[in-house]
């Protein structure tokens, strides 16, 4: 933006004149310019060394092409000259300009008086020349090309015609008849390249010479040609080749590999959490993250390394002439280096991390696809022990993840035939010695494999997405039993239910919950809900929202396995919870730091009203210990192990 004169005054916001699309100038009463945005200055080649300017001075007034009742389709006064279309309004005591290029750029009025004379349509012109020197030329092919007729005649078509496609020109000059057009490149007037096809004819047999052409322009076609290309070979959100042109690399690299006895790699690469994070903070911020990602890969581009995006968070990396496992190592780590520092995206500070899966050929395969799929199974092993890490392919490694395909399967099974059963393991009030609720866990009893662990079929149903269906089965089953046994004669006590990370950051948790709430006839007060600290980091926001929501329902939170995570005082003091569960890490293993650190969340659990329940009591050291501390509650193997549902009853009653 610029002005003539610094404080004046214009009529709208300085914002708005430089970030419209059109270009804007004011004009006082006397005729000089006072104000305007880049792109009139950039339009109209306005000189701001000269103080006292003059529209006038730009536009030729005189050379209107068209009027209407709104818009002046006019020349400029600049070289070369543009045409442009021209509106003229006052506001208060100056005259605004609003001015847009006319040209090939319009489709409406500019086009039609621009090429009204072109007898093919607006995409052709025809120009006639002798032996390259162009005679005469129509309005299409000058517009075509971004030039005035003075300017093309006498020239050389040479001049027009990209230096790499002269040949071609040179040789289908001196071709007598041409049954077909033949493709070119040229240049038109600012620089840029435009795609043609010219059909030449002679104008005279006797003089082969002189030649009249129509020239058709391509561009679009030829774009949309490369874009599809591009589609087929690249990804376009990161602009990374993708999966497709990874397997075509891959396959000739092997092919030169085996003839020359050399050694590839291919590293599988997948962000860590990233469903998570797009999850709560938006495809947006997905998408974002997902470009900062490959930028940071991109600057591994080197002659040995090509990049790809596999899908969604995955990428490939292929690494030539390796020369030994430690090259391959040293590539992963620095690919995990590149990713130590967080991103900032839409105000967020975004950690990510890397999980990177390793194939050698000719060590772990011998093909394409195996050395992807041998790449895929490391990737997820070194994802589900620690994640952060890289892990090179194993042939045992195949035998695991094959048990892991079975088990998911059997999961799928088990959610449609309701294979799972919940077993509750009681918690105690230490003043009054009483049951105050119980913990409701899930059991999987497969018919063949017995009781499947928890933590073997839990984290697989974590990342197939099943904990959402297993879960709402747990909280509906939790709930009805809980009633049940209120029915038949229990004093009403609380059921506590864990969230999985997926589960809390459903939309309608807090509407599904109530829902349960009202078909199993349970009072939201018997029902308490269990997050982890690595839910409460996710998106501070959403989380006090929905704690909220839950706390208008009557649903209490507690906030399980404090003390592993980040432990972070902001969350105690910022979320509505109503209790803290200390893991059962720090009970086991009571040495001189645990037992510190237990002291400590029970005080300051209490400074600030929660009350605190330990879990992982098995001994009557535990428990005095507990004691002595004033721990609210416990639950543990000391009292009970987890309960079938029909043995509650009878357990209670003893």
């Amino acid at each position: 933006m610029f002005k003539m004169i610094d404080q004046l005054q214009l009529p709208i916001h300085e914002w708005l004149l430089e970030n419209v699309s059109d270009a804007l100038i004011f004009e006082n009463k006397e005729g000089y310019v006072v104000a305007g945005n880049q792109k009139a200055l950039e339009l109209l080649q306005i000189r701001l060394q000269d103080k006292r300017v003059k529209v006038i001075d730009y536009i030729n007034f005189e050379a209107v092409v068209k009027k209407t009742d709104h818009d002046n389709l006019v020349w400029t006064k600049t070289i070369p000259e543009k045409l442009i279309i021209m509106n003229r309004r006052q506001i208060g005591n100056l005259n605004c300009y609003i001015i847009r290029e006319g040209g090939l750029k319009e489709k409406k009025d500019s086009l039609i008086y621009t090429l009204n004379h072109a007898r093919n349509g607006p995409f052709e012109g025809i120009i006639m020349h002798d032996r390259g020197q162009i005679i005469d030329c129509d309005y299409a092919f000058c517009s075509m090309l971004g030039y005035k007729r003075a300017d093309l005649v006498g020239k050389s078509i040479f001049d027009l015609v990209h230096q790499d496609d002269h040949n071609i020109l040179s040789t289908n000059m001196t071709e007598g008849q041409h049954d077909s057009p033949y493709p070119l490149r040229g240049y038109k007037s600012d620089g840029s390249v435009i795609y043609a096809e010219v059909l030449p004819e002679p104008v005279q047999e006797e003089d082969y010479g002189l030649r009249i052409a129509i020239v058709r322009n391509i561009t679009e076609r030829v774009e949309n040609e490369k874009q599809i290309e591009f589609m087929a070979y690249y990804d376009q959100l990161t602009d990374l080749p993708n999966r497709n042109y990874f397997q075509i690399v891959v396959e000739d690299e092997l092919n030169n590999a085996k003839q020359n006895e050399e050694y590839l790699a291919v590293h599988f690469i997948d962000i860590d959490y990233f469903k998570h994070i797009n999850d709560t903070l938006g495809y947006q911020v997905g998408d974002s993250l997902l470009r900062s990602c490959a930028s940071r890969l991109k600057q591994l581009l080197y002659e040995d390394l090509f990049i790809a995006r596999m899908t969604s968070d995955e990428f490939l990396v292929l690494q030539r002439n390796v020369k030994s496992e430690e090259d391959v190592k040293a590539l992963a780590k620095k690919i995990i280096d590149l990713f130590r520092n967080p991103v900032k995206i839409d105000g967020y500070e975004i950690y990510t991390t890397v999980s990177v899966g390793i194939s050698l050929y000719p060590e772990s395969a011998t093909t394409t696809s195996q050395l992807i799929e041998h790449a895929d199974s490391a990737m997820h092993v070194i994802k589900e022990e620690s994640r952060n890490d890289f892990q090179l392919f194993k042939h045992s490694l195949k035998k695991g993840f094959k048990e892991r395909l079975r088990l998911e399967t059997e999961l799928h099974k088990a959610i449609k035939e309701d294979n799972f059963e919940l077993h509750f393991q009681p918690q105690y009030d230490l003043q009054s010695n009483e049951i105050t609720g119980f913990e409701a866990l899930c059991r999987w009893n497969h018919e063949e494999m017995g009781y499947i662990p928890p933590d073997r079929f839990i984290p697989l149903a974590e990342k197939t997405g099943l904990i959402l269906e297993i879960g709402d089965w747990v909280i509906y089953e939790a709930c009805r039993q809980n009633k049940l046994w209120q029915n038949e004669g229990l004093e009403k006590v609380k059921v506590s239910v864990n969230l999985s990370a997926k589960q809390f950051l459903q939309r309608n948790l807090v509407e599904r919950v109530s829902e349960i709430l009202e078909e199993t006839g349970l009072e939201s007060k018997y029902l308490e809900l269990e997050i982890t600290e690595s839910i409460a980091m996710s998106n501070e926001r959403y989380i006090i929202d929905t704690l909220k929501e839950f706390r208008e329902l009557g649903v209490q939170v507690a906030l399980d396995d404090f003390g592993t995570g980040y432990s972070s005082l902001k969350y105690l003091s910022q979320f509505p919870l109503s209790k803290i569960k200390i893991d059962r890490t720090f009970i086991q293993n009571q040495n001189k730091q645990n037992i510190a650190i237990v002291k400590t969340i029970i005080h300051l659990s209490h400074a600030l009203n929660l009350k605190v329940i330990a879990e992982g009591v098995e001994n009557e050291k535990d428990l005095t210990f507990l004691v002595n501390e004033r721990c609210d509650e416990v639950q543990g193997f000391y009292f009970s192990k987890p309960l079938p549902a029909n043995e509650v009853l009878g357990f209670v009653n003893v």
